[in-house]
């Protein structure tokens, strides 16, 4: 374990500052605009631009990254989101902001690959769940000690802005000062949209509306919180304690996923968040001390529901389609963390702050829907499905891209879809091979442990 830190610490302190600063800025826009009276539907449309940015940002960060290697493509992206967050300051016009918003969304997807392939290339298969973990708590811990600086502001001023930049422009230092920088060129996950649309719609609608819940939850909690007359402190407070819910729920999730039918444990998931989402809904005010507890409840829920739709997607998806469907759940997630809060954003101003946690509740009997329809019977499941455990927080860090990125996978890929050895040569080595390929129990070149490792890394997650 102190090997791991001390090999992968300037990749945790990079990500440590980099989610510091995004997560200050999410929660600080959206007080911000509900301070000078912006309605909304624009707030749920800035918000939206971020999670459009991040989906656009998975396929223009594989060009750059190829173009001009790690290093230089994530201090590029952390240079022009460290300007795009001081523009904040020179302009209040909401237009500007949206624009802002996409170009900080896209690169910080940037930033996500570069740290996520670097950290799957340079990590061991029987170290990637400590690694990977690792990753995880230095992403919470940041996003948590972000709302934590917001309780200390006592304004909503261009000081705020000023840290949030801060964080960006320190978070270029620990992985430029690196020398670990023999991470390796990454293709581009396929896209069979097409497929996985005919083979699996309910999982991808289900991914759909769980987007739709974390996307709204991160732009406009902090206006439900506004709306029930807390102050910035208070407001800070709560979304640190509803984030910080996010790192808590992992480790009985991870446990229970791996033991218990996916499907069921959806469903039983989506019911209790139906039940704890009603009081704030309902409720026009509410005790900040019940609110606190109320909202770690939702959260833990809330947060929990995409590790179980990836987990149960790749059960009824062959080894061979896993990476390409890494790529569309993503896809699903950012479009319905950009419906979410355009949405309720513009049912907010009409009906109230409480309408967030009543479309949480409604977004719940979808799931339980769509579960009831998802197939329970073990024979539709593939053999040797893994068991990824992945978290998700509000930039789709540890999103589906992490096993997308990892440039072993591409030469399993490579290798499952090739035509038989009799028909091609070994795609490994890409050399011919002289002994027939059934006559090899392993091929040339493979790690015979990595799809065990993998299974354990994701199961530590």
């Amino acid at each position: 374990m102190k090997k791991t830190l001390g090999v992968f610490f300037p990749l945790y302190t990079t990500t440590l500052l980099m989610l510091l600063g995004s997560g200050l800025l999410t929660t600080y826009i959206s007080l911000r605009l509900t301070s000078i009276h912006v309605t909304g539907a624009l707030i749920g449309a800035i918000i939206a631009a971020n999670y459009i940015g991040l989906v656009i940002g998975g396929k223009v960060g594989h060009f750059l990254i190829a173009r001009v290697g790690h290093i230089r493509a994530y201090v590029s992206c952390a240079g022009i989101i460290t300007a795009a967050v001081l523009g904040h300051g020179l302009t209040e016009y909401i237009p500007v902001w949206v624009v802002l918003r996409l170009i900080i969304g896209l690169c910080m997807m940037c930033q996500f690959m570069v740290l996520e392939s670097w950290l799957n290339d340079q990590a061991e298969s029987n170290q990637r769940g400590i690694v990977f973990g690792f990753y995880m708590a230095a992403t919470y811990l940041g996003m948590s000690l972000g709302q934590v600086v917001l309780m200390l502001q006592t304004s909503l001023g261009i000081t705020t802005l000023l840290l949030i930049a801060l964080c960006f422009a320190l978070c270029l230092v620990p992985i430029a000062l690196t020398t670990r920088t023999n991470a390796r060129h990454m293709s581009p996950a396929p896209m069979e949209l097409r497929y996985f649309i005919g083979a699996i719609p309910k999982v991808l609608a289900t991914t759909l509306v769980i987007g739709m819940v974390v996307g709204s939850f991160y732009g406009l909690a902090p206006v439900y919180a506004s709306m029930q007359a807390l102050t910035t402190q208070q407001t800070g407070l709560f979304m640190a304690i509803s984030i910080f819910a996010g790192l808590v729920a992992q480790f009985p999730l991870s446990w229970l996923s791996d033991r218990y039918n996916r499907t069921l444990l959806m469903r039983i998931n989506a019911i209790l968040l139906i039940v704890a989402a009603l009081p704030l809904a309902l409720v026009p005010h509410i005790d900040f001390p019940v609110l606190l507890v109320v909202g770690f409840i939702v959260s833990m829920l809330q947060f929990t529901l995409y590790p179980l739709v990836v987990a149960l997607a790749n059960d009824l998806i062959e080894p061979e389609r896993r990476v390409s469907l890494a790529a569309c759940l993503l896809m699903a997630f950012g479009v319905g963390a950009s419906i979410g809060p355009l949405a309720v954003g513009a049912l907010i101003q009409p009906l109230g702050g409480n309408i967030l946690y009543a479309f949480f509740s409604l977004c719940g009997v979808l799931l339980v829907a769509f579960s009831r329809t998802v197939k329970e019977d073990e024979s539709q499941f593939v053999q040797d499905a893994p068991l990824p455990h992945i978290p998700l927080p509000d930039s789709l860090t540890s999103s589906p891209l992490s096993p997308a990125l990892n440039p072993t996978f591409d030469e399993q890929i490579i290798h499952d879809t090739m035509p038989p050895p009799e028909a091609a040569p070994d795609p490994v080595d890409d050399q011919p091979s002289e002994t027939p390929a059934a006559e090899e129990p392993i091929p040339q070149g493979a790690d015979p442990d990595e799809d065990t490792g993998l299974k354990k890394a994701h199961s530590m997650l």
